[in-house]
Parts: structure tokens; C-alpha cells; sequence
């Protein structure tokens, strides 16, 4: 299952990593993908990650989710 999460907020390498770090904690989450020029992550996961938690961590790194796709 492959996720594509758009990001508002992230403006340098740190802000990279501190996404990548709360999303890569989501259960079943196998890798995270970051591209700071683009302002997306994708996941992927074994399971299916809920919206909803993928919105609460970057919510909570402080960052914004502007939306989520299914890929």
C-alpha cells in the first residue's frame, strides 16, 4: 500500500528528516520517501496506515497534511 501525502510547512533538510522520522513510527510503515522541492512523502506500508494517523504525525511534527492520495 503506497500513500502520497502532500506537506505544507517543510522548508529545509531538517524539516525532511523530522517528517520521515514521524512517519517512518506509523505502524506497518516499511519506507517514507521525502521530497522537499515537491512538499510530499510517500509511504508505503505492509497495511493499510488510517488518514487519520498519517494526518495526527505530521500534525504533530508541525507540520500540514494538504492531502492524501492512494497510489
Amino acid at each position: 500500500m503506497k500513500k502520497k501525502i502532500l506537506i505544507e510547512g517543510m522548508s529545509c533538510g531538517h524539516c525532511v528528516n523530522h517528517v520521515k522520522e514521524a512517519l517512518s513510527e506509523l505502524n506497518g510503515v516499511t519506507s517514507v520517501d521525502v521530497n522537499l522541492d515537491g512538499k510530499y512523502a510517500i509511504l508505503d506500508a505492509k497495511k493499510d496506515v488510517k488518514d487519520e494517523e498519517i494526518k495526527f504525525a505530521i500534525d504533530d511534527a508541525g507540520y500540514e497534511v494538504v492531502g492524501i492520495e492512494v497510489l
